[in-house]
């Protein structure tokens, strides 16, 4: 710094003499020019000169001695973003005013977004500074789009979510029964009960989920059921061989579910995490025994005359059940796999009775659904920051149900295969939109099924 009083004497002296015109007379005039200009170069040398020393006093400036040194150093921390930390001795110490402390930027205690979880961050680890701000809270599942009942992230602690949803599913079938004995193969004595039944069923579910603390959730589902079904069908026992069609449909309140979920581990990158839950789910939906069956007298038996075909759908199960489950998540870039395993007790009924024409009513006694036991599994990845996709395979085993401790003769277990696709959007930081697609592989499981949600975060 002290060479720029004479760098600047040089650009005045050059702005000077550039301004004398090439014409310009020698002698007396001239010397009255340099005098002039000689007077104004003190002028900004000493201008200069105060400019200096109120830099030096500032400390931006460091004194004439420590200029060769500070070129180096300078080099050698430029683009780290640190500044070196004065050593004693050190000219730059002396004068220095006192630096003004950055603000250290905050990393998260948990850094590894894991890919397919489209775009939510996952609580894989703890980062170095962990130990400088205190313990964090139990790290969470990482989030895939939803294709399960059961989700795979647990609620935030405080937090609460609203989650409306939109379920639609389409079944078809065909029966033909042989009632009859056969004299020759070809010839048949006796009476053929054919039905082709198809069935539409809409769902809308409100789900409320609040967050207990980092690993605890509780979770309330309302659902509102819309069915209907077409039904091609003759009366059975009967010699006609006209069919009859029928158009059944049925609405209301369905079996409220209420459950549990808890986190038992701390998951991470190629660890997987273990969430367990219980459900419970009500009976406050119209069960099948309350809705009128066309039958004149009875269903079962001798003298049975009518379809026996219920004349207003039910829109709950009838029976009490609580389904104990385990899912478990496992990310592993860049995808993340995940399933569960679950058992579903349905509780069993006694004196039961079945409304049927004119009021009249039919006692079934005891009646013991079949316990259902089931599995699923999958895999979600990421399609980018804001979007996922996922696929999976959910299997249910039906077992056999009893009536007064017989096996209802007929019943068989039934084994229900469906394969689904779903698909996750994050629209904003507290709304996702999520859409699953279900194929039925096995004949009694729904053709199709369609979901919609859209979780809401508070």
């Amino acid at each position: 710094m002290q060479r720029i009083p004479a760098l600047y004497g040089v650009i005045g002296v050059s702005v000077a003499l550039a301004a004398i015109p090439a014409g310009a007379q020698s002698g007396t005039d001239l010397l009255e020019q340099l005098k002039i200009m000689r007077q104004q170069l003190e002028e900004q040398r000493a201008r200069v000169d105060e400019l200096e020393r109120q830099l030096r006093a500032s400390g931006v400036v460091a004194p004439a001695n420590a200029a060769a040194a500070a070129p180096s150093q300078l080099e050698r921390m430029r683009g780290t973003g640190n500044l070196p930390a004065p050593q004693p001795g050190d000219p730059l110490q002396a004068q220095a005013a006192p630096a003004v402390p950055l603000a250290q930027p905050v990393y998260p205690s948990r850094l590894a977004p894991l890919r397919g979880t489209g775009g939510a961050l996952a609580d894989a680890g703890q980062a170095q500074g962990d130990a400088a701000v205190g313990r964090p809270p139990a790290p969470r599942a990482p989030e895939v789009a939803p294709i399960f009942e059961t989700p795979g992230v647990l609620t935030p602690r405080g937090k609460v979510v609203f989650e409306p949803s939109v379920q639609y599913g389409y079944s078809s079938s065909n029966r033909v029964a042989l009632v009859g004995y056969t004299v020759i193969p070809a010839l048949l004595i006796g009476l053929l009960d054919v039905r082709e039944v198809k069935r539409n069923t809409t769902t809308a579910t409100a789900t409320f989920r609040y967050g207990v603390d980092n690993r605890l959730e509780i979770e309330a589902k309302i659902p509102y059921v819309y069915r209907s079904d077409s039904t091609v069908s003759r009366e059975l026992f009967t010699g006609t061989a006209a069919e009859r069609a029928f158009e059944t449909s049925g609405k209301g309140i369905g079996d409220i579910e209420l459950g549990w979920r808890y986190q038992l581990n701390d998951g991470g990158v190629d660890t997987p995490y273990y969430i367990a839950g219980l459900r419970f789910k009500s009976r406050t939906g119209r069960d099948p025994f309350q809705v009128i069956t066309d039958c004149q007298t009875r269903c079962v038996g001798q003298n049975v005359t009518g379809t026996g075909l219920p004349l207003d759908l039910p829109t709950g199960s009838g029976f009490y059940s609580v389904q104990p489950s385990l899912t478990w998540l496992l990310p592993s870039d860049p995808a993340i796999f995940f399933g569960g395993f679950s058992y579903t007790k349905n509780f069993k009924r006694g004196n039961v009775y079945r409304t049927v024409l004119n009021g009249d009513r039919e006692l079934l006694g005891e009646i013991d659904p079949g316990d259902v036991f089931g599995f699923n599994f999958g895999m979600g990845l990421a399609l980018n920051e804001k979007a996922s996709f996922s696929i999976g395979y959910d299997h249910n085993s039906v077992g056999r149900m009893h009536q007064n401790g017989v096996v209802i003769p007929g019943s068989v277990r039934v084994q229900l295969g469906t394969l689904l696709l779903g698909y996750s959007y994050r629209m904003k930081n507290n709304r996702t939109l999520s859409v699953s697609v279900g194929a039925g592989l096995t004949r009694d499981t729904p053709d199709v099924t369609l979901m919609v949600r859209m979780p809401f975060t508070f």
